[in-house]
């Protein structure tokens, strides 16, 4: 490893003496004092200090308005070893008179009235049919609430046949749409509600009362009167108003606007493979330590996980994606620091649930993630059908990457290389922008005609994924020509938007876009690698590398907060949409991509 005398040598010659404008202002003092990998372990060393691995039990709060799925659980509240009825409570409060779609789930009978209107009936034994998709639940009933101006009362009767016991209601959702007018949703709670303390509404939107003796329709008191501090005739005793089971939850610790670094979802699990791979790069255990103690959490924590999410029905609690998710932001891309782990280490702790956890990822990398009609590459249903989102090309291809590593079967590992290049090139044909020479955010199917932006990070995710294939894929794989001619092709193009300070904006072709760090580590990380592999030639690009580097690394302070990092974000038509994207410190979207490109900055120095 060079020594830091040696780095400042580099960097001066290489910016002074290759024929690129650099002013004074642009090379701040901070990049020249160390070499790029000291830079990033301070990145890393932070998260050593602030993440605790652990999680911590909460009482959930109520929320205050319905726009996500919510439930009453009268099975453990009231038990399911007879056959019996319930009631639940709630006020829903608007601004104005509006008709308000729900959409609706539970098992056998079921009655819904709005201020003492019946709104809703289905009756007969039926089993819950919830269907978990990309962004929401997808439930089988859907009713309309006639909501008047303020406070409006709802009343839920549930009847029990069978063995479990639940009603699910959800508002529409967009399924990941922005919309210019966003969706007015109207408050939920008891807060408004005569003589109940606001403690009670803290804790729970909800009242219940029951069981009564069974029977759908059979009227009972609750319908004609709500009334505090009277007893109705229950099913075995008198009963009255109540609060439902509270349950307490596993969260998890420290979170912030943009999350946690240690939940389960893409940009953390690139967190951690960035641990291993600086692990290895700098010998220091701890650091790999970090990666491993990532995956171990998680794989260790699925039973719990499943617990909390299919036995107290906590769909969006703590790290619930790891089970059962249909995105692969939850699926494929956090699984790289497992299988990675797995393809580098024989034999440690808990290996036998990697196995079968990655063994169950490659099933559904080949045949359960949906792909566009016709062609090869990942797609999702959101915002619409068959979207094409240029993100996928990370979540998705450099698993298949480490997947083809990974197996014993040679028949496997083909068919993965085979998949990972063809995915590549088809997704250009929905994604890529011939006129600007960029990679739009996504593209629609059925409305290819539709242009979106060129947003920074999602350009990143595809430079990735191609760098990815190109560093593992055979040379004379039949692909590997074709992958090769859209990186230099995309490369090109990119060093166009490079600005005098280094920095890539988080709308490329727009100057008025603010300049943003995630994506200007990952052009920087990318066109390393070209340089290190030889698919870039090293005296054109190694400036380019370097003023992306120097860029880079005056957003990281001391103490290892980095700066200047784009919110992630849905796909939008709307170019105002990703100027207007708030910015934070430490979102592990671009903390962990500055790893990645410190890592490989630092190979180059080491190799020439």
């Amino acid at each position: 490893m060079k020594n830091s005398l040696l780095y400042v040598w580099c960097t001066l010659h290489l910016l002074l003496n290759t024929g690129t404008a650099v002013s004074s202002d642009s090379l701040r003092e901070q990049p020249f004092r160390e070499q790029p990998v000291e830079t990033v372990k301070r990145i890393a060393d932070k998260l050593i200090r602030e993440t605790p691995f652990a999680y911590r039990l909460i009482l959930p709060k109520a929320k205050p308005l319905f726009n996500d799925l919510m439930f009453v659980d009268f099975g453990r509240t009231f038990g399911t070893g007879k056959r019996a009825v319930a009631y639940a409570y709630t006020q829903l409060t608007f601004h104005r008179d509006t008709l308000f779609p729900v959409y609706i789930e539970h098992n056998d009978g079921c009655k819904v009235w709005c201020n003492g209107r019946p709104v809703y009936e289905k009756g007969g034994k039926r089993n819950i049919d919830i269907t978990r998709g990309e962004r929401n639940m997808e439930m089988s009933s859907m009713f309309v609430l006639p909501l008047k101006k303020g406070d409006n009362d709802i009343l839920i009767k549930s009847e029990l046949q069978g063995d479990e016991w639940c009603v699910f209601l959800q508002p529409p959702g967009e399924k990941g749409a922005v919309l210019k007018v966003a969706r007015e949703y109207p408050a939920i709670g008891l807060r408004n509600v005569k003589y109940v303390d606001a403690k009670v509404a803290d804790l729970t939107p909800w009242l219940v009362t029951g069981p009564f003796a069974p029977g759908i329709d059979t009227v009972r008191e609750p319908e004609t009167e709500f009334r505090f501090g009277r007893m109705y005739q229950g099913l075995e005793r008198p009963v009255t108003w109540t609060v439902p089971r509270i349950e307490v939850l596993g969260d998890v610790i420290g979170a912030v606007e943009w999350g946690a670094t240690y939940q389960w979802n893409y940009h953390n699990g690139g967190v951690a493979w960035a641990m291993q791979l600086l692990g290895e790069l700098t010998e220091e255990e701890k650091y790999t330590q970090w990666g491993n103690n990532f995956c171990d959490y998680q794989m260790e924590g699925i039973p719990f996980v499943d617990y909390q999410v299919n036995e107290l029905r906590a769909y969006h609690s703590a790290n619930s994606p790891v089970t059962g998710s249909t995105l692969l932001d939850f699926t494929l891309a956090p699984s790289l620091p497992l299988v990675y782990r797995l393809r580098k280490e024989s034999n440690f702790k808990n290996r036998d649930i990697y196995e079968k956890y990655i063994g169950g990822m490659m099933e559904y990398a080949m045949h359960g993630q949906i792909r566009t009609e016709g062609m090869r590459n990942y797609t999702r249903n959101t915002p619409e059908e068959f979207t094409v989102w240029t993100d996928d090309m990370f979540m998705g291809i450099p698993f298949l990457m480490q997947a083809a590593q990974y197996t014993a079967s040679e028949e496997l590992r083909k068919a993965f290389y085979d998949d990972a290049a063809q995915q590549v090139l088809d997704f250009g044909k929905h994604v890529w922008n011939d006129d600007a020479q960029l990679y739009m955010h996504a593209g629609y199917t059925s409305r290819p005609e539709v242009k979106l932006p060129h947003w920074s990070r999602a350009n990143g995710w595809a430079i990735w994924a191609m760098s990815d294939v190109l560093m593992a894929l055979p040379r004379s794989h039949p692909g590997y020509k074709n992958v090769l001619r859209q990186y230099r092709r995309f490369v090109n193009s990119l060093v166009r938007y490079q600005d005098q300070e280094g920095f890539w904006h988080n709308v490329i072709d727009c100057v008025d876009s603010p300049a943003e760090v995630s994506g200007t580590a990952i052009f920087t990380m990318a066109m390393a690698r070209g340089i290190r592999y030889g698919w870039l030639e090293r005296k054109k690009f190694m400036p380019v590398v370097m003023k992306g580097w120097h860029a880079i690394a005056s957003e990281i302070e001391d103490d290892g907060t980095v700066h200047k990092i784009c919110v992630g974000t849905m796909c939008s038509e709307d170019i105002d949409h990703y100027m207007n994207r708030p910015f934070y410190d430490n979102d592990t979207h671009g903390s962990f991509a500055v790893i990645f490109a410190g890592i490989e900055m630092q190979q180059i120095f080491d190799k020439f």
